[in-house]
């Protein structure tokens, strides 16, 4: 098992290794792809190597496809720019942040009408009992003995 700081340090470099390596590819089927992270094991043996593509299911299939068929040589280039005695192996994982993003505004966008919701049903409304209901006269009382006995006890 290797160091967490070397194997994040190798990670973030087969990142940017592949970010860079993917512009050579000259493969038709190939897209807008775009590197956004890498993850390598500890024994720095297997990479998965996270990507986006702008474009619609055909354009990501066909972009994975491509990945897939220049894993050989994107793998051989990124071990001797490593220089690691195994080039790790690489597995290409489509990274869905525009879905993930838009879910994300979804649900803030539900939430902030259901508050809107709620404020126009609070509209006007007032509590049905005492404004503070754990006041009592009972605990006042307490509360101006205990402090003739802190200030007696003050005295002596």
């Amino acid at each position: 098992m290797s160091d967490p700081a070397k194997t994040r340090r190798h990670a973030e470099r087969v990142r940017e290794l592949v970010a860079s390596l993917v512009r050579e590819i000259k493969d038709p089927r190939l897209g807008m792809v775009t590197v956004t992270d890498a993850r390598i094991t500890g024994d720095l043996r297997d990479a998965h190597v996270y990507y986006t593509v702008l474009g619609d299911q055909t354009e990501q299939a066909s972009t994975a496809a491509a990945l897939e068929s220049a894993k050989g040589m994107l793998r051989t280039r990124v071990g001797h720019a490593l220089g690691l005695r195994h080039s790790p192996s690489l597995t290409f994982v489509l990274d869905n942040v525009l879905d993930h993003a838009k879910e994300i505004d979804d649900l803030l966008a539900a939430a902030r009408h259901q508050d809107a919701e709620v404020q126009r049903l609070a509209a006007g409304k007032q509590y049905a009992g005492d404004p503070d209901p754990y006041k009592s006269t009972e605990d006042e009382d307490d509360e101006a003995e205990a402090d003739e006995r802190v200030g007696a006890e003050d005295k002596r």
